[in-house]
């Protein structure tokens, strides 16, 4: 299922346009953070995609077909949208509030079945908030309602995720739970759409990135490519840096703000070519599907890859490869990006740099 935007543009009656020509679009298996600091209309553009708000101009399609033409009944078997999570006053209970997500797959005369039923005590099992199960929504925190809405949403069992800053409300082991949850949904094949503050959380999880700059315009592309120290400073007026945390299994990268920079008027575009870098990827993993897709991503980019060496190790049941590959550093940060997005891989990667003669007499530094 293709969700695209195509040359959105909106604004409040009376005042000027807060989206101007946004188009992005998203396909089976994509993970999508939408970033931008408050007031620039993420939860506006949230609510446009699902026709809750008509676009001014432009449109949303669901594999072609215009969102506004569809039944809703239709709509909503296919699409979940999860709202910011408020103060409820709600005498439901939490499982209750759960089932609600299974209207949109009853008939209107239909009740619940023990089908209905099992489905939600599977997705509370999931994320890990069966301990709620007989409380009211009225009487849990605000980060707990957020996880069951969450819950709510995936009841109907959904082609397309939307959230709406999802892991604003939640600790540190909530937050997890989310992203865990929509990175095993994407691995699955759903096409999951959040709205986030944190760009480190898009940068580890998501593919793509749709970027908005505050003056109705937005950056879209591969999530490497568009969430960048300069994208970051244009976008949020704040300067940044990217870095890497070295962990055992792999490398992360993790964002850092430093200070206040004067906001600008456009983003600056990812730049289309820069210096050449010799890469070293060394990466585990342990299933047939995750093989599967390193294969396909090393297809794409086999224009880079010099070098390739893979055996299996089954003192710990994984399999290694060690990939040489050379080429543009932000093609080769993307791809190392990528594959550390895959479920179940790990992966850890060495660049050189300096110019080619450097690396050729053997005088080159890693980072």
């Amino acid at each position: 299922m293709k969700l695209s935007v195509e040359n959105g543009s909106f604004g409040y009656k009376g005042e000027k346009n807060i989206l101007n020509n946004i188009s992005f679009s998203t396909g089976n298996g994509d993970l999508l953070a939408i970033l931008g600091p408050n007031g620039t209309g993420k939860t506006t553009l949230l609510r446009c995609i699902m026709g809750f708000l008509n676009w001014k101009s432009g449109r949303s399609t669901l594999d072609g077909v215009d969102i506004r033409s569809m039944p809703l009944r239709k709509l909503w078997n296919i699409v979940s949208y999860v709202p910011q999570a408020k103060n409820s006053l709600s005498a439901y209970k939490t499982e209750e509030m759960i089932l609600l997500g299974r209207g949109s797959r009853l008939g209107f005369f239909s009740k619940p079945a023990a089908k209905d039923f099992q489905i939600v005590c599977n997705i509370m099992e999931k994320l890990h908030i069966t301990n709620l199960r007989g409380k009211l929504c009225s009487e849990i925190s605000g980060g707990e309602l957020q996880m069951v809405l969450i819950a709510k949403a995936l009841a109907a069992q959904p082609q397309i995720l939307i959230l709406d800053e999802p892991e604003s409300n939640l600790d540190f082991k909530n937050q997890l739970i989310v992203l865990d949850t929509m990175s095993e949904l994407a691995d699955e094949g759903m096409t999951c759409i959040f709205n986030t503050h944190y760009p480190a959380h898009a940068l580890r999880r998501a593919n793509k990135a749709l970027m908005l700059n505050g003056n109705g315009g937005a950056l879209f592309g591969e999530t490497q490519k568009i969430v960048t120290e300069r994208n970051i400073e244009k976008s949020f007026g704040v300067r940044a840096i990217i870095s890497e945390v070295e962990t055992h299994q792999s490398t992360l990268r993790d964002v850092i703000p430093l200070d206040i920079r004067s906001s600008s008027d456009r983003i600056i575009p990812p730049q289309e070519k820069n210096a050449e870098h010799l890469a070293v990827l060394s990466i585990t993993f342990s299933d047939s599907a995750s093989a599967e897709k390193l294969n396909g991503l090393f297809h794409e980019y086999s224009r880079y890859i010099v070098g390739r060496m893979g055996m299996p190790y089954p003192k710990y049941n994984v399999k290694i490869i060690n990939l040489t590959l050379d080429g543009p550093i932000s093609d080769l940060e993307t791809l190392t990006a990528r594959i550390s997005t895959l479920r179940g891989v790990n992966v850890k990667a060495v660049y050189t740099s300096g110019d080619v003669e450097d690396i050729n007499n053997g005088q080159y530094s890693s980072y």
